[in-house]
């Protein structure tokens, strides 16, 4: 079974300085028929005008992934770590018996456009952790790569989750598929542009809940998409 939830139909706030689309119930919007799905708790689409942010705030018992689009995103927090994270480049913070952190636009003249993932952690009560990789365009092209896993496998950061994170970057034409283990589950997020999942045709901000399908096939349609699929217990 498949169940689409198309971009139009997200909570969506234009706060001046902060444009933000949220898939699931977050902060003032709150939707009892979106809650998260499994362990997949927020995907949050956010565009930041320069010289703005999000100041320092407090988080716990979560994994927090930011998924850069473009621009460049500047991060602080309490651990110590202060870093900048650009297009092809994931991080990982693992919120844990409590952090403190901030995320700012790095430029003052430019946009960041970038989604803030939130899975549910396996085990509560865990350390505070950061971690930041790279991600090369050629290994994302025309595949999906596992970026984000319990093992970080495949040069992907590590998170204290069940879930699995795959992002990928199709051309027209281009196709791959994913096999989901028994009792898996699958949602699918395009970043930018269009594919085809299991033959129904998803846009950007568009995303679908996959239960009791055992391959998820993804297409690149015209001017090709951007997508990450989170395998989820």
């Amino acid at each position: 079974m498949m169940t689409l939830r198309k971009s139009a139909e997200r909570g969506h706030f234009d706060h001046g300085w902060l444009d933000t689309s949220h898939t699931f119930s977050f902060a003032d919007y709150y939707d009892p028929r979106h809650m998260g799905f499994r362990a997949l708790r927020v995907i949050n689409e956010d565009r930041v005008k320069p010289g703005h942010g999000f100041g320092t705030h407090p988080h716990r018992d979560m994994e927090i992934l930011s998924y850069v689009l473009e621009g460049a995103l500047e991060h602080r927090d309490s651990m110590g770590n202060g870093s900048v994270i650009r297009p092809g480049e994931l991080q990982r913070m693992s919120a844990g018996t409590g952090v403190l952190h901030s995320e700012k636009n790095g430029s003052t003249t430019a946009p960041v456009h970038f989604l803030q993932i939130w899975l549910v952690p396996s085990t509560r009560g865990l350390p505070p952790g950061y971690e930041q990789k790279a991600l090369e365009a050629a290994s994302l092209q025309g595949r999906l790569r596992c970026i984000a896993s319990p093992d970080g496998r495949d040069g992907g950061v590590e998170v204290h989750s069940g879930a699995e994170l795959h992002a990928g970057r199709l051309g027209e034409g281009d196709t791959v598929a994913h096999t989901l283990a028994a009792g898996r589950h699958a949602w699918v997020h395009v970043a930018r542009g269009a594919v085809r999942v299991n033959g129904l045709r998803m846009e950007a901000g568009d995303g679908a809940a996959l239960s009791d399908e055992p391959v998820v096939r993804v297409e690149g349609v015209e001017g090709g998409g951007e997508l990450l699929l989170f395998d989820l217990a």
